[in-house]
């Protein structure tokens, strides 16, 4: 038993008396050109690499051992933080007041006086 597909009256109108001569002429452009010579051969050897890595037997490699070195900082570095974290922590209020006393004065106006006229007399 067929089934036909019933086609609406007015669409099978158009079909029929579809006038092609109306048509405008278009030129067919290939949107989807083959690929070049240089990327099938690019191709076949991103292939053949994988292949090979595929392939690949693991007992060809080399045994190996791997050493996890801790590098620690030597006592220099920490001694240094030490330092650094003992001045930041360190406390003013706990400093003895002292006072400043000048044993180097300086000369007051009349020696510095007596010196100019004695280096312009010379």
């Amino acid at each position: 038993m067929a089934t036909e597909k019933k086609v609406p009256a007015e669409i099978e109108k158009g079909i029929t008396e579809f006038d092609s001569t109306k048509l405008k002429h278009a030129e067919t452009v290939e949107k989807n050109p083959l690929p070049s010579p240089d990327a099938v051969k690019q191709e076949k050897v991103e292939l053949e690499r994988r292949e090979s890595i595929e392939k690949f037997s693991k007992n060809q490699l080399k045994r190996t051992s791997t050493q996890e070195k801790n590098s620690l900082p030597d006592a220099q570095v920490i001694n240094q933080e030490k330092t650094i974290q003992n001045i930041e922590d360190f406390d003013k209020g706990k400093l003895k007041h002292t006072e400043t006393e000048e044993k180097n004065q300086l000369p007051d106006k009349a020696v510095i006086e007596q010196e100019k006229r004695a280096s312009q007399s010379s």
